[in-house]
């Protein structure tokens, strides 16, 4: 029965409390785990891996920044650091005139091939073992179902 007053019941404050717990733990033993295999940030590995699920290896700029979901200037920061390691390049799109596809290098495909299988293993032993397999499908279900709402509910 929620409360009129606006305010959590105690099992939703424990659920909202639990779910801000991984949200705050989560993303820096994330971090510290890509740091410590690819002198990778989380955010270098997110970039990597827009850039790699493309079958090109490429991705017009506007479209990587929506997938990450980060604003222009954020992006273009980020990539210019990403640049300077050697990590990704731009060039100038043909079809677009003012456009700019951002490009994996070599060297950022082989960084991320080589942290993505230590990443991966943080992953399960963090979040996916300690979960039975229903509880995983639950999970699963909970999460998508939290996405659809913020799709519906943009920025």
């Amino acid at each position: 029965m929620k409360q009129k007053s606006g305010w959590l019941t105690p099992p939703e404050q424990r659920a909202w409390r639990a779910f801000i717990g991984v949200h705050q733990k989560l993303p820096g033993r994330l971090a510290r785990a890509l740091q410590g295999c690819g002198n990778l940030s989380v955010a270098d590995y997110v970039v990597l891996v827009a850039l790699t699920d493309a079958p090109d290896g490429l991705r017009h700029f506007q479209d990587l920044a929506n997938t990450v979901e980060w604003e222009r200037s954020r992006m273009s920061h980020h990539l210019r650091r990403m640049a300077k390691r050697g990590l990704v390049t731009q060039e100038y799109c043909p079809k677009d005139g003012r456009g700019v596809h951002v490009v994996v290098t070599p060297d950022g495909r082989a960084v991320i091939e080589t942290a993505a299988p230590h990443h991966v293993a943080t992953v399960r032993r963090l979040v996916i073992d300690p979960l039975s397999p229903e509880e995983l499908d639950t999970l699963t279900v909970l999460c998508e179902r939290i996405l659809g709402r913020l799709e519906m509910d943009p920025p």
